[in-house]
C-alpha cells in the first residue's frame, strides 16, 4: 500500500508543478490534489488495519501516507473553498518537522527512503517559505522542483518496489542523493533564467496564491 501511495504522490507532485508553472489549469490540479489525498488517507486507514501490531516500520509507513494524504486534501480543499494560504503554509511547516524526524528514522532501516524523505522535507520547506513566511521569490523554485523531482522521487521509487526491487544499502542511497540533488540544482537554474528571460515561467513569479500545492 505504502508503493501505492508513493505512486500516487509522484503523480500529484508532477500535476502540481506543471500547474504552479501554468501549464495546467489550477482549479484541476486542486481536484486532483483532493482525490489523491483521499485515496492516499483511505490506504493508510487500510494499512494499519490489515497490518495491526505491525511495529516501527508500520507505522513510521502509515504516518507517511497520512502526512502526504492530508497536504493534498487541504491543497485541494484550500483552492475549491478559498480558505486562503496561511494555513496550508504552516501545516508544511509543521511537516518539514516531522520530515525531518522521518529522515532521522529510516536513515538506520532504509537509507534510500531517508533521502527521499530529504527531498520532500525540503518541497515541504520551500512551501513554508512561501505561504507561511511570505518569501515570493521562491516561486518559481518551487515549480520546477515539483517537475522535476516527482518522476525520480516518488513514481520510479514506487514501481521499484511494486516489482519487490526496492534498491537496499547505501550506494544506492548516495546514488539517489546525488541524482535529486543534480535535479534540484536545475530546477534552481531554471527557475533564475526563467525570472531573467521573463519568457515560459514568468507567471510563477508573481506571489504563489493559496492553490500552491505539493
Amino acid at each position: 500500500m505504502a508503493y501505492v501511495c508513493l505512486l500516487l504522490s509522484g503523480a500529484a507532485l508532477l500535476i502540481n508543478g506543471l500547474a504552479v508553472l501554468d501549464q495546467v489549469p489550477r482549479r484541476d490540479a486542486a481536484v486532483f490534489s483532493l482525490l489523491i489525498g483521499t485515496a492516499q488517507l483511505i490506504l493508510g486507514v487500510a494499512h494499519l488495519t490489515v497490518t495491526p501490531g505491525g511495529g516501527t516500520q508500520s507505522l513510521l509507513g502509515a504516518a507517511g501516507m497520512f502526512l502526504f494524504g492530508l497536504t493534498y486534501v487541504y491543497v485541494g480543499l484550500d483552492f475549491l473553498l478559498g480558505l486562503g494560504s496561511g494555513g496550508l503554509g504552516w501545516f508544511c511547516g509543521m511537516v518539514v518537522a516531522c520530515g525531518i524526524l522521518l529522515t532521522a528514522a529510516w536513515s538506520g532501516e532504509d537509507p534510500l527512503l531517508a533521502v527521499l524523505w530529504l527531498c520532500w522535507t525540503y518541497l515541504w520547506l520551500l512551501f513554508f517559505l512561501n505561504m507561511a513566511l511570505g518569501f515570493e521569490g521562491v516561486a518559481p523554485l518551487i515549480g520546477w522542483s515539483l517537475v522535476l523531482t516527482s518522476q525520480a522521487s516518488a513514481t520510479v521509487p514506487a514501481l521499484l518496489g511494486i516489482a519487490g526491487q526496492w534498491p537496499e544499502g547505501i550506494a544506492a542511497a548516495a546514488a539517489a542523493g546525488g541524482g535529486l540533488a543534480a535535479l534540484l540544482l536545475l530546477a534552481g537554474g531554471l527557475a533564475r533564467r526563467g525570472r531573467r528571460s521573463g519568457t515560459g515561467a514568468a507567471a510563477v513569479e508573481r506571489p504563489l496564491p493559496r492553490e500552491l500545492r505539493l
